[in-house]
């Protein structure tokens, strides 16, 4: 420990579990002792951390299934970070000011396993891109849906953290027409002037099926589906012969005032998916290892190329992301969503 570090520091905690949808007043930002390490152990200064829907099931207690533990009253968040090193024992791989990302933000400094630490290196140019969440954007068109030249490929919620890499994605890996959807006439042309979509359909517009049906006259080859519901169902409609669907996310139930976030029902077709001849696969990062590094690698090469962009939106200061889950939840950003510290 160095006399440059402070005393205390701050945390953002689960003050009191919503009946519903959170909202600012059920998050608290308290002042902690700053940690110690021991033995296997780093201090790390957090500089940059996500805000990620899955919170939102992990507050609401439907985990089956899930890597990540639920969420009580008087928790501190947690979820990907980056910072530095700021102190470690002796005989620790990582030194002060090796930079790193780990799964502890929502705080200002965090008291990590040094084995959860993953070096940063400099396969990518800024820090903060490897908060970008595209390796499942990535993981999901390579392995699942298996992009090809000319497709036709669907991005519901394009405009979260997910999606607003998944069609810059899809471009890059051959396809000829990418289509998103989102809530916001503003966010539909930013997707189209800034990502390079070629058409978006709105929630609350109309019939999707008949936005599709307009959008891609010839039908869908490929969907990356992070919403479910509704979409989900319109995409069947219109897609083709062999088409290939990837479930990434379902936010039309995680995100509902209804529902606990750990449940998205939809009533799907099984005829069509029979007659179409169409797969129809949830994608799970654990499920291909290799996916992360070949992603990191492609992802710097692009940055550096100016082929891609990494779309968020930097909340400055702790103080702010007591009201960072709810705005995400209420689709007020576009992008990542990240705090700034």
């Amino acid at each position: 420990m160095t006399s440059a570090l402070p005393r205390t520091a701050r945390e953002v905690r689960l003050a009191a579990m919503p009946g519903g949808l959170p909202s600012p007043e059920h998050f608290a930002v308290v002042e902690t002792p700053l940690p110690v390490p021991g033995p296997g152990q780093v201090l790390v200064r957090n500089r940059h951390f996500l805000v990620f829907p899955g919170l939102r099931t992990l507050i609401g207690g439907e985990v089956d299934g899930l890597p990540l533990p639920r969420l009580h009253s008087g928790d501190t968040l947690f979820g990907p970070a980056v910072g530095e090193v700021v102190a470690a024992p002796g005989d620790s791989r990582l030194r002060p000011g090796d930079g790193v990302l780990h799964m502890l933000g929502w705080r200002e400094y965090a008291l990590v396993p040094a084995a959860q630490c993953t070096p940063l290196g400099d396969v990518l140019p800024d820090p903060v891109a490897y908060l970008a969440q595209g390796s499942a954007a990535y993981g999901a068109l390579t392995r699942l849906a298996d992009v090809r030249r000319g497709d036709t490929v669907l991005v519901t919620g394009a405009t979260g953290a997910v999606g607003s890499m998944a069609g810059q994605i899809a471009r890059l890996l051959g396809a000829g027409r990418v289509i998103g959807t989102t809530g916001s006439p503003r966010k539909a042309e930013r997707l189209v002037a800034e990502l390079g979509y070629d058409a978006v359909l709105l929630r609350g517009a109309g019939s999707f099926a008949a936005q599709l049906a307009e959008a891609a006259p010839e039908g869908v080859d490929v969907l990356l589906d992070n919403v479910g519901g509704e979409q989900l169902v319109a995409a069947l409609g219109a897609a083709r012969r062999g088409a290939r669907f990837a479930l990434v996310g379902a936010l039309s139930g995680q995100l509902s005032a209804d529902r606990a976030g750990g449940s998205a029902p939809v009533e799907l077709d099984a005829y069509r998916i029979v007659v179409k001849g169409v797969s129809l696969r949830g994608y799970s990062g654990a499920d291909h290892p290799d996916v992360e590094d070949e992603w990191t690698r492609r992802f710097g090469a692009w940055l550096r190329s100016g082929e891609i962009r990494f779309p968020r939106t930097a909340l400055v200061g702790i103080d702010r992301a007591p009201r960072a889950l709810p705005e995400l939840i209420g689709g007020r950003h576009f992008g990542a969503v990240t705090v700034e510290l």
